[in-house]
């Protein structure tokens, strides 16, 4: 069923009066975390993502919208360069990480991976215990000490919500748990190296409703350190857990604005067809 404008724009109101209410006497974050600027990327010849210049506000929720194919995750990718491992694959134009370009001359990009974390549609956890997958990160960037590897372990379950499920568990195997937990536990393996962004592609789309919520929640949860971008499908989603709302359309930036405006009032005509169900 398509949804409606009004429906969707009254989620928006509800929760952002609710996060109104929690968030008074807090200090206000900072503009700017990262953004794009005239960006552009090609698969070799094929250009698949035409000048987007594109702020990203820094401990907030963006949303990316947009039908399948239109870009949403390769942008993402482009933000902690994830694309770099595909063959042909090139840019122009800049990507900023707190006025950094990380696409510039003598950027180290295990540094930028480190800095911008990221968690797939499909959960991946390591064929190891749940201890393993959390500390791996640590592991990698040469953390050897037995007792702050355990509190990174505890500290990045903690975040993730995971840790009174887990922590009679961490020798067993990551398989072990459910889809829900899984997701989870990659989340908190995101965490553990201390990122200051994290990039979701779809987090809960393999997941049922009970553990869609507790991603929603932790979502919600992580926005007061974290600075968060999220490719979804789900309207009411975007509507649910967003600040900002961006809306990609064959490659191309359409519109993007706070997610209550972007709910209410689009600007653009293809942004209300799409929102409210008429195509894509």
């Amino acid at each position: 069923m398509a949804a409606t404008l009004g429906s969707l724009s009254e989620l928006v109101k509800k929760r952002q009066e609710s996060e109104r209410a929690e968030d008074k006497g807090k200090p206000k974050p900072r503009a700017v975390k990262a953004e794009t600027r005239h960006l552009n990327f090609f698969y070799g010849a094929q250009q698949v993502l035409f000048d987007i210049s594109m702020p990203i506000p820094e401990r907030s929720v963006t949303a990316l919208i947009g039908p399948s194919g239109c870009g949403k995750s390769t942008f993402l990718r482009t933000l902690n360069r994830m694309n770099d491992i595909i063959e042909n694959a090139r840019i122009s134009g800049q990507v900023l990480l707190e006025g950094i370009d990380i696409y510039g001359s003598g950027i180290d990009v295990a540094q930028i991976r480190k800095r911008v974390g990221m968690v797939f549609q499909k959960s991946t956890p390591f064929p190891k215990s749940i201890f393993d997958n959390i500390a791996y990160g640590p592991r990698i960037a040469g953390l050897r000490d037995k007792r702050k590897l355990a509190e990174i372990v505890e500290r990045s379950l903690q975040r993730a919500a995971l840790w009174n499920e887990a922590k009679d568990r961490l020798k067993d195997s990551a398989l072990a748990l459910s889809g829900g937990q899984q997701q989870r536990l990659c989340i908190a393996r995101a965490l553990a190296t201390n990122p200051d962004v994290l990039l979701m592609d779809e987090p809960a789309s393999a997941l049922d409703p009970a553990s869609t919520a507790h991603i929603e929640d932790l979502i919600f949860d992580l926005k007061q350190n974290y600075t968060i971008v999220i490719v979804t499908h789900n309207m009411q989603q975007a509507a649910r857990v967003s600040d900002h709302t961006a809306f990609f359309y064959e490659g191309r930036l359409i519109e993007i604005g706070v997610t209550t405006a972007m709910f209410t009032k689009p600007r653009e005509q293809r942004t209300e067809d799409y929102i409210t169900g008429r195509f894509g």
